[in-house]
């Protein structure tokens, strides 16, 4: 009895022990517990029926009697012990000492326990151990360890696969108890690897975490270990345990592991072998003729062709319609054979060195792109296959294809990449070595961005040019910066042509489940050097030895299906000879052919554009008054009262602002360029704006995206509701980028030239890290690829003080890469010169100084009929200059585009009188303008804009030229001498001059002097260059040019005071405007002017970027200037037609030290209020007469934008389960 005490007594604390709450067993066990006292015994054998003293044994001798009178009236487990049936007496064999879990403590008899107290104590005075329940612990530690196993397995059997043809880098094979080798080894098992020299017949049952069984839930050690070796380290490493989606890792662990999944039929491998004969042949008849010759073969890494003809395939049956692949050189002559079937005799002719018949430079033949649509033979569907042409720049075309990706989906309507399908070829080197390849990646998941998943097929070949990847990287595999985005990669051996084929139908189908990006990674090698003359002995000596020894991948594949029976040696040898037959005729006809055309080559051809259309007739691009106060009156309107949006009261100020600009018919910057896009907008053009901070503007200018101040994700863009049937404006902030996103919208201009996409630098600086964009593509992607893109640079540019990477565009890079003869005279006389010049020209370079120019210059490039780039140098302080203003007679029917505007003052209307004729560009010309105020020559100075650089307008400038015969010539630009526009602009002066045989003057430089910085970060510095330059153009002032100017500050600093003692104060509005368009008090934004009992008033709480633009501009929402300009003054200096038809004095406003603004109208009155709303809610007239904003509903106005990742926002918008997924193909704007 005391044995059978004992045993429940020990059994008891166990149970407590383990926290068996809630069971009857663990109740019962409870309550003996409470009756038991125990005490410690001394040294020497413990005496154990001591351990229950008389309240507990006369408890369960209680139930023992009970036992015995009905073995059922007790607890089972009380009936096991009272029968002696005590599963725990059982003698086990111990498990490793690795394998022990936490309760595993010393035994429980050497344990003292106070009953009641709670406070336990060991004999070597540690706290005790609680003692394990009674089960089978032995069988759960051994399945915990196969659970181990297996995920070991799943998450790094990669790194034990078979993935080097070479053998050069790869696993150890190791011998198991039973003599099989395996490749897992410590790396991949780590603590757990010794268990798999246990007992390998020992039966397990599987968990839920792994699909090898099939329909089997159990299965040995052995199969277990046999089955995870075939799937994980055989000739495929699978790397998506990253993966935080458990969706998508059971959907690959589905595609991998159950038994059968990578199993391939006869006719599917018969099928692999004659693409890989197709492949290979292709490669070996290219090195049979052209021995000598640069491609860029694909030998060692064949099956590349048949994988990506699989990826069509495969997404051709899914209903994918284009598919566009870009890559760099190498394999590209095999994919334009055998993908796009570009027929082989157009390919060998590119090797014959013929003429072309049409302009351009051409490039070589493995950077050509190609553009076709052919029937596939497997589905029996129509698809178009694209190849984006590509520079030496290896990955810089990835950004490229995704944008021409995006656009197209856009123009299909697929919003979910349904029927487009991106896939980029990358090499193993420039994967992991160039930082366009992050930058791209990770535009992946962006809304305005994605693409809906891109396949990338890595044809690793184990070397960069010459550097091994031990010094060309520091991640074990190239493909390490895919894990950024949590993209599956996919290594596979690129002798196993079956393993490749199963991988590239799992990436397609992964993409087409799953929208998301996937990786490849094809591990072979390059049989020849980096090209075919190139000796690889030289610095891989030791890897070529083994590729001499090595036999093709073809003749490998071909022996293994013989063997099988697949096929027999004379149906392999017919394929090959079959196909070297094709080969041949292709290069007969080729002899043939006599001379070669670019256009043929066009990867983004622009079907029934060009058809019919006068590519000379230039468009007009001025609109009617009616469209112009429409989107005025949209753009200027705070949203319908009804949505109750809260906006910043810092925009209801700028909107107030703009409100007054339309009623006195004048725009400013920002309302010029919403002009001249709401205008294409109704006309049925796709207009696209990205870049950093453009919803916004840099320079706070702009507010096309207005943001709910209280309500999370909820945002009004005014611009895409401006008309029931217009076409979509989509305006995105990107990501922290230059070169991957102007590399976006440079594609996505190529895709359709019934668009205009526009990309805007933060800063004009900026533009440097996307100079290989800028270089390759954009400048000379015409010239080289016959491929046309009207794509928009707009880079801040101007020298205000902000330092030497805030100031310059670097205009004169643009300039100097623009293709005009600058020694040529052009043919003025012709009345098509203006578009034909244009049209001649790789792109067109703008420094425009006003709002109307803008408007007119944005609307050319669509209306144009051909495509060009537009470089545009958009102003910072000119935003809010009160001289750059245009009326809304500069934007009708018969205004149109200024390259050039002449002097219109005192000194225009007299120009015989003229001492000086100074030319210059942009912003400066507003100083120059000031100044020649201030020094009194109005009337002897003229100053001429030259709004287009490039082309250069010869013929305005001989007309400048002519009508001031006796003037001295001057070039003045803000730039230093080595910047800016004076390098391209002196010859072609130089050139004008010529023309006139009785010039004699020539053209003076006044500006800066030569540096390398592009402009000083010292304030002191910065204005002392400035005066050296309106000294070198104007001269000192004199003392009574001094004087006059003291006397006129005085003035205008007595009327103002007098302005504001007689200015009565008012409070600001106690309420808001009716409707809910302004934020309550408190919230958001800055007070107006408050009585002088009131609080202080501050400044509006407008965001700035992170990199704040200083120089005296005044910020938007800041109390007017007062009037700084007597009448005399402003109408000396006021040109007829010329922006400063305000009045302002720009020397006043220059000495003031901030911009007078327009006079407001009163900041978010509830007078006005329901006015403007009204005004929104009920058009004047219809639709279509150019006057009538949107007749949509009002359910439409707004979005719930909900971003593709949301990183914990706390809106009340996130907790509503209806709102929907926002659509990323349409902006969430």
């Amino acid at each position: 009895m005391n044995q059978c005490r004992l045993r429940s007594l020990v059994r008891v604390r166990r149970s407590l022990a383990l926290g068996l709450r809630g069971t009857d067993h663990h109740i019962l066990a409870r309550q003996a517990l409470r009756t038991i006292q125990t005490t410690a015994q001394g040294r020497g054998v413990h005496d154990l029926d001591s351990f229950a003293n008389g309240c507990s044994a006369a408890y369960i001798e209680g139930l023992y009697n009970k036992w015995k009178r009905n073995p059922k009236s007790v607890d089972e487990s009380w009936n096991e012990l009272f029968s002696g049936d005590d599963r725990t007496t059982a003698k086990r064999r111990p498990l490793p000492a690795s394998h022990f879990r936490k309760y595993r403590r010393p035994p429980v008899e050497r344990t003292a326990i106070k009953a009641r107290s709670g406070a336990r104590t060991a004999s070597g005075g540690a706290s005790a151990a609680p003692a394990a329940p009674p089960s089978d612990w032995k069988n759960i530690d051994d399945h915990h360890v196969i659970q181990a196993i297996i995920r070991a397995y799943q998450s790094r059997g990669h790194l034990a696969a078979d993935l080097d043809p070479l053998g050069i880098v790869g696993p150890k094979k190791h011998k198991s108890v039973d003599g099989t080798q395996r490749h897992a080894a410590r790396e991949v098992l780590r603590q757990h690897y010794s268990y798999i020299f246990n007992d390998l017949n020992t039966m397990f049952k599987l968990p839920s975490s792994t699909m090898i069984g099939g329909d089997q839930e159990f299965l040995t050690l052995k199969e277990i270990l046999d089955r995870l070796e075939r799937i994980y380290c055989g000739h495929i490493g699978v790397e998506y345990m990253q993966i935080t989606s458990l969706t998508k890792t059971n959907w690959i662990r589905d595609r991998f592991e159950k038994p059968g999944g990578l199993d391939l039929t006869k006719e599917e491998k018969k099928l692999i072998l004659e693409r890989l004969t197709r492949s290979t042949g292709f490669e070996n008849f290219l090195a049979k003729k052209f021995s000598s010759e640069k491609r860029f073969g694909l030998e060692g890494c064949d099956i590349m062709i048949p994988c990506i003809k699989e990826v069509v395939d495969r997404a051709t049956k899914q209903g994918v319609e284009s598919i566009l692949i870009g890559m760099a050189h190498r394999g590209r002559l095999n994919v334009l054979a055998n993908i796009c079937r570009k027929p082989i005799s157009d390919i060998l002719s590119q090797f014959h060195g013929l003429k072309a018949t049409d302009s351009g430079s051409g490039d070589v033949k493995y950077h050509l792109g190609v553009f076709q649509e052919r029937l596939n033979r497997q589905t029996n569907r129509m698809v178009r296959i694209t190849v984006v042409a590509n520079p030496s720049h290896l990955e810089h075309v990835n950004p490229v294809l995704l944008g021409k990706a995006r656009a197209e989906m856009f123009q299909r309507g697929d919003t979910c990449g349904s029927k487009v399908m991106p896939i980029i070829i990358h090499g193993d080197a420039s994967f992991s070595g160039q930082g366009v390849v992050y930058e791209s990646m990770h535009l992946s998941d962006l809304p305005s961005y994605t693409t809906y998943g891109t396949i990338h097929i890595v044809s690793n070949n184990q070397v960069g040019f010459t550097t091994d990847p031990r010094f060309s990287r520091s991640s074990r595999y190239c493909t390490d910066v895919a894990k950024v985005v949590n993209a599956p990669i996919l290594h596979v051996n690129a002798d196993d042509p079956e393993a490749c084929i199963q991988c590239a139908r799992i990436v397609t189908d992964y993409r087409t489940r799953f929208r998301k990006d996937v990786v490849i990674d094809i591990v072979g090698y390059r049989r020849n050097g980096h090209n075919e003359a190139d000796e690889p002995m030289f610095t891989q000596p030791l890897m070529y030895q083994r590729i001499r020894k090595l036999k093709p991948c073809l003749q490998l594949y071909a022996e293994k299906l013989i063997k099988e029976g697949v096929v027999t040696d004379g149906e392999f040898k017919a394929m090959v000879s079959n196909y070297e037959k094709i080969c041949e005729d292709a290069w007969t006809k080729s002899k043939a052919v006599k001379s070669i055309k670019y256009s043929s080559w066009i990867d983004s051809p622009w079907p029934g554009f060009f058809e019919g259309r006068d590519r000379l007739k230039l468009c007009p691009t001025g609109v009617s008054t009616d469209t112009l106060k429409t989107i005025g009156e949209m753009f200027s309107t705070p949203p319908p009262s009804e949505h109750k949006f809260e906006a910043h009261k810092g925009i209801l100020r700028i909107l107030a602002q703009r409100t007054q600009m339309v009623q006195d018919k004048v725009a400013d910057w920002s309302l010029g360029e919403a002009f001249a896009f709401g205008s294409l907008l109704k006309e049925g053009i796709h207009v696209r704006l990205s870049g950093q901070d453009v919803e916004r503007g840099t320079f706070s200018h702009r507010h096309h995206v207005l943001y709910h101040q209280t309500e999370d994700k909820v945002v009004y863009n005014s611009l895409d509701h401006l008309y029931p049937d217009q076409a979509h404006y989509s305006v995105c902030n990107s990501s922290l980028s230059e070169c991957a996103v102007l590399g976006f919208e440079h594609g996505y201009s190529m895709a359709s030239p019934h668009a205009l996409v526009i990309w805007e630098g933060q800063f004009g600086d900026f533009c440097n890290t996307a100079q290989c964009i800028i270089d390759t593509f954009i400048a000379s992607g015409e010239t080289k690829w016959v491929r046309q893109s009207g794509v928009v640079m707009l880079l801040p540019h101007s020298m205000e003080g902000m330092g030497p990477e805030h100031s310059s565009g670097r205009m004169e890079r643009f300039l100097q890469m623009s293709d005009d003869d600058p020694d040529v005279y052009p043919d003025t006389c012709d009345a098509d010169f203006v578009a034909r010049q244009l049209m001649s020209v790789n792109w067109i370079v703008t420094n425009l100084s006003t709002p109307a120019n803008l408007f007119h210059c944005l609307r050319r490039q669509v209306n144009m009929g051909f495509r060009k780039p537009l470089i545009n140098f958009s102003p910072k302080s000119l935003l809010r200059h009160p001289l750059a203003r245009s009326p809304f007679k500069d934007f009708n029917e018969c205004s149109s585009f200024q390259r050039l505007i002449p002097d219109k003052g005192p000194a225009g209307k007299k120009p015989e009188g003229v001492k000086k004729l100074v030319f210059c560009s942009g912003k400066v010309y507003y100083d120059l303008f000031k100044e020649r105020d201030d020094h009194q020559q109005v009337e002897t100075v003229a100053l001429v804009r030259v709004e287009q650089l490039c082309p250069f307008p010869y013929d305005l400038i001989s007309q400048q030229l002519e009508l001031y015969p006796k003037a001295e010539l001057l070039w003045a630009q803000e730039e230093h001498k080595n910047n800016g526009g004076w390098f391209y602009v002196q010859p072609r002066f130089d050139t004008a001059l010529l023309k006139n045989e009785k010039e004699s003057r020539c053209i003076s430089y006044r500006g800066r002097p030569p540096s390398s910085s592009p402009a000083t970060g010292n304030k002191v510095q910065h204005y002392s260059e400035y005066k050296a330059l309106i000294k070198s153009v104007f001269g000192e002032l004199t003392p009574e040019n001094k004087k006059r100017l003291e006397e006129q500050i005085k003035k205008q600093q007595a009327k103002a005071k007098a302005d504001a003692q007689s200015k009565p104060s008012t409070k600001p509005p106690s309420t808001p405007p009716k409707g809910g368009s302004s934020p309550p008090p408190g919230k958001g934004g800055s007070s107006p002017p408050p009585a002088p009992t009131g609080p202080q008033p501050r400044k509006p709480l407008i965001s700035m970027p992170s990199r704040p633009p200083r120089g005296g501009k005044q910020r938007s929402g800041s109390a007017p200037a007062p009037d700084l300009v007597d009448e005399a003054s402003a109408a000396r200096n006021t040109e007829p037609n010329s922006p400063a038809h305000d009045g302002a004095s720009p020397s006043a406003w220059k000495r003031s030290g901030s911009a007078p603004a327009p006079s407001l109208a009163p900041r978010a009155s509830a007078s006005r209020s329901p006015s403007r709303a009204q005004t929104y809610r009920n058009p004047p007239s219809p639709a279509h007469d150019g006057a009538a904003p949107s007749t949509r509903q009002d359910s439409s106005e707004f979005i719930k934008r909900r971003p593709a990742k949301d990183f914990g926002s706390r809106s009340r918008t996130q907790k509503n389960p209806e709102e929907s997924e926002l659509d990323p193909t349409r902006p969430e704007h």
